[in-house]
């Protein structure tokens, strides 16, 4: 069976950046499962994923447009430190949920720390980078009627969110 929309994909990856670091990997972990063509990956992992087959294995270069995306200046800004719990002892690097102006959870990354205003990146730590992967296709199986329904691959004989 090919990967391909509507299928469930359950695969080794190993994310790289220019530098050769390893960003994120499932090794010693369970393999990454997804719901193909439901946009739960980055799009041009996704789209190099079509058409293979349990068994197979393939490097992929993912540029930042088609990962995850370029970084937005407006997803830099300034939050007053009133914001904030008096006590709250934060530094260069934290990473925490603030709302958005509808009240939408929005995370957030500190990059800068003024006397009046803490400064945060609401951008994807990896906006901007090309991404390289290598991936290992471990099994591709029919999704299964709720799994298309809800959108994303549930866990053996159950039902994962």
């Amino acid at each position: 069976m090919k990967v391909a929309d509507k299928k469930v994909v359950r695969l080794d990856y190993t994310l790289k950046n220019t530098q050769g670091e390893v960003i994120d990997t499932s090794e010693g972990a369970e393999p990454l499962t997804y719901l193909h063509g439901s946009s739960q990956i980055v799009p041009g992992l996704e789209r190099e994923l079509e058409g293979m087959e349990a068994g197979q294995g393939k490097d992929v270069v993912v540029q930042p447009q088609d990962g995850y995306g370029m970084p937005d200046p407006q997803g830099v800004f300034g939050v007053p430190r009133g914001a904030f719990p008096p006590d709250a002892k934060l530094t260069v690097g934290d990473s925490f949920i603030g709302e958005d102006d509808e009240g939408q959870a929005l995370p957030v990354r500190v990059v800068e720390l003024r006397e009046d205003v803490v400064v945060v990146d609401a951008n994807h730590p990896l906006a901007g980078e090309t991404l390289f992967f290598h991936v290992d296709v471990r099994e591709v199986r029919d999704a299964t009627e709720d799994e298309l329904a809800h959108g994303h691959s549930h866990g053996e004989g159950d039902h994962d969110h």
